[in-house]
């Protein structure tokens, strides 16, 4: 038995932390990652089975139970299944290097919401995980504890994936970043083929919002992005982290209503938002050499000072919340040369 079923059934009374495999974490192993509310839900079945997780049994939770955690939205029967249907889907790949075999398995072997007593609000839901996962979870050595609150308030599926990956390494002795090839990062946030395909669109709808909900008010976690590249392309992504110091900060906002949440981490964002430059060619400055190319075929130069005439016109200031938005809207609308 590894430790981290001993360190899950020592903390089985904490509702505040789940205690998740490393491997489970990672994301790596697995395979048509779930949405958002199936991840929270996932976080919930691991919570509740905690040193159970790696055994042979049916594990149950009423659904009145559900509908009092605040960021589980209110889940009815007929939500619920879908979500089942997502995790019974999700495959677990794991690959023993010492006896030379890989495993495909499931996360979940078979779940059932039994509501006979639907009427009176009494729906027992049971499950029971697969054996991949069991035997995952058995021998795992490693593992990430993760503010259970704090994942049923974060509103994306990459931001949940990325924070409970980085959540993994965080205890390690001195490591403090980690360099991501960009398909290893893809894997890692769950971006399915075909989708955010280009690396500007992958960071700019992918990285970049999961990174900046991980640092706003609702994780102990402060992530930072650095870009290297091959040439022109980016070949790799660092990802480092740091606890941040004011925590009671973080238990603050978990506490308050979710209205008026994201007025509050945009005026959050205001500090991490990145600039236009002032002066030069954008050639070699990510995104915006990026986003030039893949819009217009004007001249760096060119198409650098005549964006920055364009913000003077029309009052826009160049670390604006949206600039990137706006010099990819300037980009398309002008002629090709």
């Amino acid at each position: 038995m590894g430790k981290t079923i001993e360190v899950a059934a020592d903390r089985a009374y904490d509702h505040t932390k789940t205690v998740l495999p490393s491997e489970v974490a990672q994301g790596v192993y697995m395979k048509n990652a779930p949405s958002l509310k199936a991840l929270k839900l996932m976080h919930l079945m691991i919570g509740t089975a905690a040193g159970r997780m790696a055994d042979d049994v049916r594990h149950e939770i009423r659904l009145s139970e559900l509908k009092d955690i605040e960021g589980m939205d209110n889940l009815s029967r007929t939500r619920i299944v879908p979500l089942f249907e997502e995790l019974r889907a999700a495959t677990l790949s794991r690959d023993d290097s010492v006896k030379m075999r890989v495993t495909i398995g499931g996360l979940l072997d078979e779940a059932v919401v039994d509501y006979r007593h639907e009427v009176s609000g009494d729906t027992l839901i049971s499950w029971s995980f697969g054996r991949t996962f069991r035997e995952m979870a058995r021998d795992s050595n490693h593992w990430a504890i993760l503010d259970r609150q704090a994942v049923f308030h974060l509103g994306s599926k990459y931001s949940v994936l990325l924070f409970q990956h980085i959540a993994s390494l965080q205890n390690l002795k001195h490591v403090t970043s980690k360099r991501f090839t960009v398909s290893d990062l893809r894997l890692v946030l769950g971006v399915p083929d075909g989708k955010l395909t280009r690396f500007s669109s992958f960071k700019q709808w992918g990285i970049e919002p999961a990174i900046a909900e991980i640092n706003s008010d609702l994780t102990r976690l402060h992530l930072t992005a650095t870009y290297h590249k091959i040439g022109r392309t980016v070949a790799e992504v660092e990802i480092a982290w740091e606890v941040k110091e004011d925590l009671a900060k973080i238990k603050a906002e978990l506490d308050r209503p979710k209205v008026g949440r994201k007025a509050r981490q945009d005026d959050s964002l205001e500090t991490v938002s990145i600039s236009f430059p002032a002066s030069g060619s954008i050639k070699y400055h990510e995104p915006w050499e990026q986003i030039s190319k893949e819009n217009c075929n004007w001249d760096y130069i060119k198409i650098s000072d005549a964006f920055r005439s364009f913000c003077r016109q029309k009052s826009i200031k160049l670390d604006a919340k949206n600039i990137t938005k706006i010099f990819t809207d300037f980009c398309l609308k002008q002629p090709r040369i």
